[in-house]
């Protein structure tokens, strides 16, 4: 016995090392069908890993100090060595996270990875967003710049909006009347310490939900049902590792080189990453002319805006807001399909889905619009019945968007569908 191999059994003596490699990686045994939309899943853990490196080095220079905090990244971006790739790897990072998130959910809505018996796995991966979103919320916060201050001072006071609650709930989440240094302390607070946590530990508990119950496929068959009587597999899976281990590798490098381009060659995107506004210092006394949260969020701010205020509230709008997210966790129980899969279903699904893609995208277009577009009417905006033009679609996308998820017990039930095949396709 090698000196590596008695290690590994003393190591695995007193900790479970060898079975837990097996059980979720060597021995895990996945649909051999995987395809593209496979990839994203990797990927974001791929991220989160380098959001947390890259996190640990500015941690190191960074001062959550309102009067030092945007001194503190100038100071990063261009004295500290490579401290410019560090602070450019972790924004552009931000954004990268939520584009293979998205699709990642997009494939679960495809490919029906929210039905059972995966609906344990649906559910944890929404609150998985909903962690995500808090910590991009936060950290947004942290750079000091005009627009971190005054989109976290806009975005604050929506709470304040709950009624009843609302004036004292803003008032905790602040921790002063206004954005100032006691926000900025218990931001940087959640975003590097607490949420990180978090979202570590719902990760972990998404895997083992997912390997317990298997991964699902473009044909969502399950290859449980079918295995070797000899040695107990599935007949149509194979093992995670190396196969698919080394397939995330080949998509892993174009990500990492799709990124790097960005990175190196177009970091503020033009302005979707990293708003110019957010290079000039916190001012409590100048609002910017147009203050809009970031890509990522602004699909549900135009779900905000798109709901008319009521009796001179904006409960509503801000209501509706948090229905847009809270409504995917009822994803797995209003679906009404023989069939899992959209290679399977019938058009009546293909139609709908396409549709709420389209919603969804011409809202987060128009969610980064000036407010002029939406209340007060400048010169030249068109208008449609009195109202304007981009209120108005904003408005049909909502209820496109809402009526997808309020719809479906419909649409899935009476849709057509073809024989699902006893046996995956590759």
């Amino acid at each position: 016995m090698s000196r590596i191999e008695a290690l590994q059994g003393w190591v695995d003596a007193r900790f479970p090392l060898t079975a837990m490699w097996k059980e979720h990686i060597g021995e895990y045994y996945a649909p051999k069908n995987f395809n593209f939309w496979y990839y994203f899943g990797s990927l974001a853990l791929l991220v989160l890993v380098m959001q947390i490196l890259t996190g640990i080095f500015l941690t190191m220079n960074y001062k959550p100090d309102a009067a030092n905090a945007f001194a503190s990244v100038e100071y990063i971006m261009r004295d500290v060595s490579w401290g410019w790739l560090i602070r450019y790897m972790h924004s552009t990072g931000a954004s990268m996270f939520f584009v293979v998130v998205y699709l990642h959910m997009f494939r679960g809505l495809m490919y029906g990875s929210f039905r059972a018996p995966r609906e344990l796995v649906w559910v944890v991966g929404v609150v998985i967003y909903l962690a995500l979103m808090a910590e991009a919320f936060m950290g947004y916060l942290l750079p000091w710049g005009q627009m971190s201050y005054w989109g976290a001072q806009v975005i604050v006071n929506l709470f304040s909006a709950v009624p009843f609650i609302g004036p004292d709930l803003s008032l905790w989440i602040r921790g002063d009347y206004v954005v100032s240094d006691a926000t900025l302390n218990r931001f940087f607070a959640f975003h590097v310490i607490a949420l990180p946590i978090v979202l570590l530990g719902l990760v972990v508990v998404h895997i083992i939900a997912l390997h317990e119950v298997g991964s699902n496929n473009p044909d969502g068959v399950d290859i449980k049902k079918l295995k070797d009587p000899k040695t107990g597999r599935p007949v149509d899976g194979i093992p995670f590792h190396p196969y698919y281990t080394v397939k995330d590798m080949v998509g892993a490098t174009v990500f990492l080189i799709v990124f790097s381009a960005i990175v190196f060659f177009a970091p503020e995107m033009g302005g979707y990453f990293l708003e110019a506004n957010n290079f000039i210092p916190a001012d409590p006394l100048k609002t910017p002319e147009h203050i809009a949260p970031v890509w990522y969020f602004t699909p549900f701010y135009s779900v905000l805006r798109a709901v008319p205020p009521m009796f001179g509230s904006q409960f509503p709008g801000v209501a509706a807001m948090g229905a847009a997210v809270v409504i995917l966790f009822a994803v797995p129980w209003l679906d009404r399909s023989p069939v899992r899969s959209i290679r399977y279903r019938g058009p009546l699904f293909k139609r709908w889905l396409a549709t709420f893609i389209v919603a969804f995208i011409v809202l987060g277009y128009l969610g980064i619009k000036p407010t002029g577009v939406w209340g007060i009417v400048p010169a030249g905006i068109p208008l449609l019945g009195g109202a304007p033009v981009a209120t108005v679609v904003a408005q049909i996308c909502t209820l496109v968007y809402f009526a997808f998820f309020v719809a479906m017990p419909w649409y899935t039930a009476r849709d057509t569908y073809q024989p699902v095949p006893e046996r995956v396709t590759v």
